[in-house]
C-alpha cells in the first residue's frame, strides 16, 4: 500500500512538473510547520538560500508541506526532487526521521539538515554521505544575550522556553550562565530564578502567552528572553504594552518591534551558504554533524540593530572573543551549569535540575 501511495505521489509530482512546462529548481528548501515569512527559523534559512542563489544565478524554490508528519515532509521532499532539486535544505529537528529515509531514497541528492541529525526514531544518528548535519551552540548565544542584558543594567530577568527540546534547554542554560557571569562582574544581585523561568510547551502564538508575559512585566521583570518560536510575538506585544523589553531568538527580530532589545541568533543563512560553497567546490561535508560555535561565528547578537545604550560594541567583541577562544566554556546542561557557578565563584545556583530540565 505504501508503494502504491508513493508512486501515486511521484506520478502526481511529475504531472505538476509537466504542467509547469518542465521548469526545474536546483536548490530547494522544505519549510517546517511555518512559512518563509515566519520571522524565525524558516525565514532566516530561506533568506540565506535566496541571497546565495541570486548571487550565483542558481534556480531555487521552497516547498511547504501539507502537514507536520514525517510523511508530509517526505512528500514535499519528493516533490522538490522531481522538480530538479540537487540540494534540499530542511530547517529543524522535526525533519530528522524524514531525512533519514530521504537520504537513502535519493542518494544523488544532497541534504542540508539544520539543528538535527537523521535517525530512524531511536535517536541514534545515521548520517549518510549525502547529508550535512549542522547544529548550533545555542548555549553560547543564550550566554551572550544574558550577559548583554545585565551589562545593559537590567537585574530582573525572565525566560520563556517553548517545548523543552535540547536546543531550547541550551538557550536557557546559557542565558542563566551569561546573566550571572555579568552580575558577578558588576557586583549586582539578580532577580532571576525559577519563578521567572518556565517552558510554555508550545512554539505557536497564543494570547495566553501574552497574558503570562504581561503578569511578569507587571511584577517588575524588565526583560524576557523568549526562546519559543512564534510565542515571541506574544511576548513582544506584552513588552510593548508594559514599556519593557524582550529578547528574540534564532534570527534578528529587532525590526519586528521597538521593544526587542536584541536577539540570540544562530547563523542560519550563513551556515547554509558555507555548505553550498563547499558543495559547488566539490567538497560537500556529508556524513558528519558539525556544531557551529562563536569560534565559527555560528552564534551572535545583532549589534547594529540591538537597542543597547550601555553595552557597547567593544564590550560585545570582548565577551564574544572569550567564548570563541574558549577562555569561557559556556555550560550546555544542568550539571555543567552547577560546575560553571562553582568555577567562577558565582555563589549558589538558584535553580534546581527540574527547573531547567522538566520531567516529561
Amino acid at each position: 500500500m505504501k508503494k502504491v501511495l508513493f508512486f501515486s505521489m511521484l506520478f502526481l509530482s511529475l504531472f505538476i512538473v509537466a504542467a509547469c512546462g518542465g521548469r526545474t529548481y536546483e536548490l530547494a528548501m522544505v519549510t517546517d510547520v511555518g512559512d518563509i515569512d515566519d520571522e524565525s527559523f524558516n525565514q532566516g534559512t530561506w533568506e540565506g538560500i535566496v541571497e546565495y542563489a541570486e548571487a550565483n544565478n542558481i534556480s531555487h524554490r521552497y516547498y511547504q508541506p501539507q502537514g507536520e508528519s514525517k510523511e508530509d515532509y517526505l512528500d514535499a521532499i519528493d516533490l522538490a526532487v522531481t522538480r530538479g532539486a540537487k540540494v534540499v535544505v530542511t530547517p529543524g529537528f522535526m525533519f530528522e526521521e524524514a531525512i533519514y529515509e530521504a537520504q537513502s531514497r535519493y542518494p544523488d541528492v544532497k541534504f542540508i539538515l539544520l539543528d538535527g541529525a537523521p535517525h530512524a526514531g531511536d535517536w541514534v544518528p545515521s548520517i549518510a554521505s549525502n547529508t550535512a548535519s549542522i547544529f548550533y551552540a545555542e548555549h553560547e548565544s543564550g550566554f551572550l544575550a544574558g550577559y548583554a542584558a545585565v551589562m545593559e543594567g537590567m537585574t530582573s530577568l525572565g525566560f520563556f522556553g517553548g517545548v523543552p527540546v535540547p536546543p531550547v534547554v541550551r538557550f536557557g542554560v546559557g542565558f542563566i550562565a551569561g546573566a550571572y557571569y555579568a552580575a558577578n562582574e558588576l557586583g549586582v544581585e539578580l532577580d532571576f530564578g525559577p519563578g521567572n523561568y518556565e517552558y510554555r510547551y508550545s512554539f505557536a502564538p497564543d494570547d495566553t502567552h501574552r497574558v503570562r508575559a504581561a503578569a511578569w512585566y507587571a511584577r517588575g521583570v524588565e526583560v524576557i528572553f523568549s526562546a519559543a518560536g512564534g510565542v515571541g510575538s506574544n511576548v513582544m506585544a506584552a513588552a510593548q504594552a508594559a514599556d519593557a523589553w524582550m529578547i528574540g531568538v534564532d534570527v534578528d527580530q529587532g525590526g519586528l518591534n521597538d521593544h526587542v532589545l536584541t536577539s540570540a541568533m544562530k547563523a542560519l543563512g550563513t551556515s547554509v551558504q558555507q555548505v553550498l560553497d563547499q558543495y559547488y567546490a566539490g567538497n560537500f561535508p556529508g556524513g558528519v554533524s558539525q556544531t557551529l560555535t562563536a569560534a565559527e561565528d555560528g552564534v551572535a547578537l545583532p549589534m547594529e540593530s540591538s537597542r543597547f545604550t550601555n553595552f557597547t560594541q567593544a564590550d560585545y567583541d570582548a565577551i564574544h572573543g572569550l567564548l570563541a577562544d574558549k577562555t569561557i566554556n559556556v555550560p550546555a546542561g544542568y550539571d555543567d551549569l552547577v560546575a560553571f557557578f562553582t568555577e567562577h565563584g558565582l555563589g549558589d545556583l538558584p535553580f534546581e535540575a527540574t527547573d531547567v530540565l522538566p520531567a516529561d
